[in-house]
């Protein structure tokens, strides 16, 4: 093993460890680049773990295989990836033949578990898009794996690292508002991001573990990062009130759909050119149809959802996610014994937006780091005092800039202490999917889930 690959392993290994000590300084060069292996090639392993990747750091690391259930897809994500390596559909003999120092797994939710066990019992260091995995036994079998193994996981949770959200991290670090009391988070998602999860395999419960874990995971990493605890306790309500069998009308899919013309929710995926080539090219091979209707009778996850989640620390939540309204962007308020703290994104009451409601979600998912100057603000209430307003620099493409710097700091500046500790490993990644676990086991069970009760992970006081 040269010297290289040492200076990584012993990197990634104090990353996902969220190490606050500074890391082991490693460099790449021309004649020894990170050998990496994904598996998933959809839409976010192909762009941001793909594309993006040998764009942005083809000379520090390079794509030694590709592997997907899908042979005609993984074809294509080759060519669009801009690699240069084999293709396999087993994943197993991707790992044996390529030897990868780094795995990169972005298949389907419910199937994560397996390629991050399988990873890191074959010898390799796996990092894993959220969620970390769909219920709490696979959690658990993960948390035993990475146990066994001398490799490491890190979670890629990327609105972190948005500029916004570390600025919300930074004042409430700072005891702005003193000791924090509670917490008010609720999320808006449009009818045109929104209704994407129930179209695809995210709207059945055995792909997703609802949205609770698939999206939710996102906001329950947030919130324990920014109030630097873990969750102790979780109760929830849930249903299904607009999509599934609510529906007025139904069909196949868009595409040969009976009432493409009185459906406000028709989407032409033929007239979507990444869509199509990503998926519909493909669907004959693995039967995967990316423009399901969203009144189809199969979807059994939930569209209303609201939480109370309890910390070790004390802090309670107030947490809800609407998945079919009118404009997208969330609102956060933080009070504290000294104060409170507001802040939101994309409210468009509070500003005048000059992009489309349809247009939000493509945007964030943007990486051609093309970017408009705009500020955000983000309001300081002190008792006693009037009220403060701090302006953030607002960016909108790669999750509101977070994509860009959480790559930089797990290839280019592993090295640099991070005084936010943004970077998430295996913990992180459990913590806030069990929240997502616990909600779901909440409604089932109409009590509330301690989260102690899900793995043999002890919640604490204050995150390590």
């Amino acid at each position: 093993m040269n010297n290289t690959r040492r200076k990584f392993i012993t990197s990634i290994g104090m990353l996902a460890a969220s190490s606050a000590l500074p890391i082991s300084t490693f460099a790449f060069n021309k004649t020894s680049k990170l050998k990496v292996a994904l598996v998933g090639t959809g839409i976010r392993g192909t762009t941001f773990w793909g594309k993006r990747l040998v764009d942005q750091y083809g000379e520090i690391l390079e794509f030694v295989g590709l592997s997907d259930i899908n042979p005609s897809r993984l074809e294509y994500a080759m060519k669009f990836i801009g690699a240069d390596c084999p293709l396999f559909t087993d994943f197993e003999k991707m790992i044996t033949q390529t030897k990868p120092d780094l795995v990169i797994v972005t298949t389907k939710d419910s199937t994560h578990h397996e390629f991050i066990i399988k990873g890191l019992q074959m010898g390799c260091d796996v990092l894993t898009e959220k969620p970390l995995t769909t219920d709490e036994t696979k959690c658990q079998e993960i948390i035993n794996a990475e146990k066994k193994s001398d490799k490491k996981l890190i979670v890629g949770f990327n609105y972190r690292w948005s500029p916004y959200a570390t600025k919300i991290k930074e004042l409430i670090s700072n005891k702005e508002i003193g000791d924090l009391v509670s917490v008010d988070f609720h999320w808006y998602l449009n009818t045109y991001h929104g209704a994407s999860y129930f179209r695809r395999w995210h709207g059945e419960m055995e792909s997703s573990g609802s949205l609770w874990v698939h999206k939710s995971t996102h906001h329950f990493d947030l919130l324990n990062w920014w109030i630097n605890s873990e969750p102790n306790e979780v109760f929830a309500y849930g249903d299904l009130e607009f999509y599934g069998k609510n529906g007025p009308q139904r069909g196949a899919n868009c595409r040969s759909c009976d009432h493409k013309t009185t459906c406000e929710f028709y989407w032409d995926i033929n007239k979507d050119e990444s869509m199509k080539k990503l998926y519909a090219d493909h669907e004959h091979e693995d039967g995967y149809i990316r423009d399901n209707c969203l009144f189809r009778k199969e979807i059994d996850i939930y569209d209303k959802m609201s939480a109370q989640v309890k910390y070790a620390d004390n802090t309670v939540v107030n947490y809800s996610l609407t998945t079919y309204s009118p404009f997208e962007g969330w609102r956060v308020s933080f009070n504290g014994t000294k104060g409170r703290i507001e802040a939101s994104e994309d409210i468009p009451y509070h500003a005048v937006s000059t992009v489309d409601e349809a247009e939000k979600h493509a945007l964030e998912m943007a990486q051609n780091n093309k970017e408009e100057e705009n500020f955000g603000s983000i309001i300081v209430h002190k008792l006693w005092e009037k009220h403060d307003v701090v302006k953030v620099p607002i960016e909108k493409g790669g999750h509101g800039g977070g994509d860009k710097r959480l790559h930089d700091k797990i290839f280019v500046n592993p090295d640099t202490t991070d005084p936010y500790g943004r970077t998430a490993g295996i913990r992180d990644g459990a913590m806030s999917v069990l929240i997502g676990i616990g909600a779901r086991r909440s409604i089932e069970s109409r009590k509330a889930i301690k989260i102690s009760d899900l793995t043999d992970l002890e919640p604490k006081k204050i995150r390590s």
